[in-house]
């Protein structure tokens, strides 16, 4: 393969998918909604190899928009998709982007002649609320989450199922899909995505105190790299759930302090049955989406199997607490966060 399409190009995962990719020699074509202010930002343009890079524009609501992107390309990685946690409407904000968006880009791939399609999923799409009897595995699909319940995790469920669905016409290309859960680790530009930003609130006074929270984390260069091992390796096929070592909050904070030892941290403990309760009272004071996540996670602890991902794609992960330092050091370089 030689031309690989990227959506979404200035995000947080794309940009370093980008990067993977061009590192392993690729010509790569890389959709934003604006190319003016893409430019502008000149991000992309720093990243080694940019001279193999091409941006054209196209929008997750523009069905068409994507049809002549496609031409040309060999492979895609789908990795728009809006990320928030409360919007005003989850239908307009969140469902409609992310599925309409999945849609209209296997329409353009299937168009266009391509050999795969690499889809960002998540390990939303998997799990609403973990379940204390099993291990999370790829056979794991969301059946808990709607519009008022956790509507980013909705979205993602949604998008993924209507990938497969588009599969059931055998549009003449592979669909693989990763479902990474925690996202985090330094980033090409100044913006901060949703992941990172859980680790910079942490040391804003955003939390209370050490909450009965659990996360699978897993560094954006590893999830970059998952997306070309699933675009390279010619027997890779379904879902990879995509995670490496799992944090309590207390763990995570833990980290975080090693890292900045300066930075105001949570401390009051509230990882405890009281605490866990006094959570959920207090989610309903939340905004909406927040109270639902609240809701949802608090006092549970996901378990998940990463074995069918270190087989196939042989993706071995860096540890979580090296990928925290470097996403604190890099935030703290941006502004984000103080040392």
């Amino acid at each position: 393969m030689t031309r690989v399409l990227v959506t979404g190009a200035t995000g947080f995962l794309a940009s370093h998918a980008i990067a993977e990719l061009l590192a392993r020699g690729y010509e790569v074509r890389g959709t934003v909604r604006s190319r003016a202010r893409a430019l502008k930002e000149a991000a992309l343009a720093r990243i080694p190899g940019a001279e193999r890079l091409e941006l054209v524009e196209a929008d997750l609501l523009k069905p068409a928009s994507f049809d002549k992107p496609a031409q040309g390309c060999e492979a895609v990685l789908h990795m728009a998709s809006p990320y928030a946690l409360d919007v005003k409407d989850p239908q307009r904000d969140l469902v409609d982007p992310a599925v309409k968006g999945t849609e209209a880009v296997l329409a353009a791939a299937a168009k266009a002649g391509v050999k795969r399609v690499v889809l960002t999923s998540s390990m939303a799409a998997i799990t609403d609320e973990p379940p204390a009897d099993h291990a999370l595995t790829e056979a794991d699909w969301n059946e808990k989450s709607s519009l008022a319940r956790n509507p980013y995790y909705f979205a993602k469920t949604l998008a993924e199922r209507a990938a497969w669905r588009f599969m059931e016409a055998k549009p003449g290309f592979d669909l693989v899909v990763i479902n990474p859960f925690l996202v985090i680790g330094p980033s090409f530009t100044k913006s901060l995505n949703e992941s990172n930003k859980l680790l910079a609130d942490m040391t804003k006074g955003v939390y209370p105190g050490v909450l009965s929270l659990t996360w699978g984390f897993v560094d954006v260069r590893d999830v970059a790299r998952a997306h070309a091992l699933a675009l390279e390796t010619p027997t890779a096929q379904g879902r990879y759930l995509c995670a490496g070592d799992r944090l309590t909050m207390r763990e995570t904070v833990a980290a975080l302090r090693e890292a900045l030892p300066q930075a105001k941290l949570p401390s009051l403990p509230l990882d405890n049955f009281a605490g866990t309760a006094l959570v959920k009272l207090a989610s309903r004071l939340q905004p909406p989406g927040v109270g639902a996540y609240l809701r949802s996670h608090i006092g549970r602890k996901p378990s998940y199997d990463n074995a069918k991902i270190r087989r196939d794609l042989g993706l071995e992960f860096r540890p979580a607490r090296a990928a925290i330092a470097e996403a604190a050091a890099d935030m703290v370089k941006w502004g984000h966060i103080r040392a």
